[in-house]
């Protein structure tokens, strides 16, 4: 396991981070993983076993439930709080009333303190705002976690599911302002989904941001369980076909991928895997399961190494076609590098 920097911070995350939908289940989260907490330890011991030291939940997994699980996790398995680093998120709706969702100040606030108490700790390595609030002001919210920072109840803070123009004019209100800035994004990328790298990773590595990439098996669609001619009946897209991918092109990518995968003698998900952890953008791969043996085949991609000829293939048969400005400005500054 190899241990990464976020963002532009001294903070040093593994590149494999164990994420926590399937803990518990309720609500719309029981079509991801309902696991009861004797699975949830054995999956967080074996992950903390296998070198990772980065856990990613969120207050509306399982309506915090989740949260909730991760915490007695490490109560029971006694395991070092400072040893590990927490993320976890705000945005979602966790009540009947109308302050109970968004950004605002009221509820940030509000919701970092129920998180601490969910996960009985005393403060969160990495608070994430869950995605975009368009009735909040940037600068309340910042200020909202800023607070958080300045109290000590949050190390960093980060963001999800924001579009490039989001994140950088989030950057410039903290820049501004003299506020804590977010040192990481949280984002869906695939290699049968790499529209981040339209306008989001290019703005990631000039601002020095981390990322944190979510579903990087496309809800399962990478696992190799599915076939071009029809679905099996098991994993997660049997009942929850999502995120949205095009999925001819995806089984094209996975026509090329198993027989990679078959003269390795490895998974085709670890292959998808290991492919993000050779993409110059990312900090660390969110992997969740619901069983150790998952787990355990997700672990090994860390050891899966490419052919310069064998990526060259997958970059041929998943680039992204071109777009304006892209091929543009890719054009006009040929001559300037």
């Amino acid at each position: 396991m190899k241990y990464n920097l976020l963002g532009n911070t001294g903070l040093k995350v593994s590149e494999l981070c164990l994420g926590t939908m399937t803990f518990g289940g309720r609500g719309m989260w029981t079509n991801i993983g309902t696991l009861p907490q004797k699975q949830v330890n054995e999956l967080v011991k074996q992950s903390v076993d296998g070198g990772i030291n980065f856990i990613d939940t969120a207050n509306v997994y399982s309506e915090g439930l989740s949260e909730q699980m991760t915490g007695q996790a490490i109560r029971d398995l006694g395991l070092n709080r400072s040893d590990l680093v927490i993320a976890t998120k705000v945005r979602g709706q966790m009540g009947p009333g109308p302050n109970d969702v968004g950004l605002s100040r009221k509820h940030i606030m509000q919701q970092a303190d129920e998180s601490l108490k969910r996960l009985n700790m005393d403060y969160i390595d990495l608070y994430q705002i869950h995605g975009f609030d368009p009735v909040t002001p940037f600068e309340e919210t910042l200020g909202a976690l800023d607070s958080l920072v300045q109290s000590g109840k949050v190390r960093y803070i980060g963001c999800s599911n924001l579009a490039a123009w989001q994140i950088m004019k989030a950057l410039g209100i903290s820049a501004q302002e003299h506020l804590s800035k977010f040192v990481s994004l949280q984002a869906y990328y695939t290699i049968a989904g790499r529209d981040l790298e339209r306008e989001v990773v290019p703005l990631l590595l000039d601002q020095k941001l981390g990322l944190m990439v979510w579903s990087p098996l496309a809800g399962g669609l990478l696992s190799g369980k599915y076939e071009r001619e029809g679905k099996s009946g098991e994993g997660r897209r049997a009942n929850f076909d999502f995120p949205p991918v095009n999925k001819e092109k995806a089984f094209d990518i996975l026509d090329v991928m198993r027989p990679m995968a078959e003269a390795r003698n490895v998974s085709v998900a670890q292959l998808a895997l290991a492919w993000l952890l050779h993409q110059p953008a990312v900090t660390t791969v969110i992997i969740g399961a619901n069983t150790t043996n998952q787990l355990a085949d997700n672990l090994n991609s860390v050891d899966v190494q490419f052919t310069a000829e064998e990526l060259e293939k997958l970059e041929e048969v998943s680039k992204l076609a071109p777009e304006y400005p892209g091929w543009m400005i890719e054009r006009q500054g040929a001559g300037r590098k």
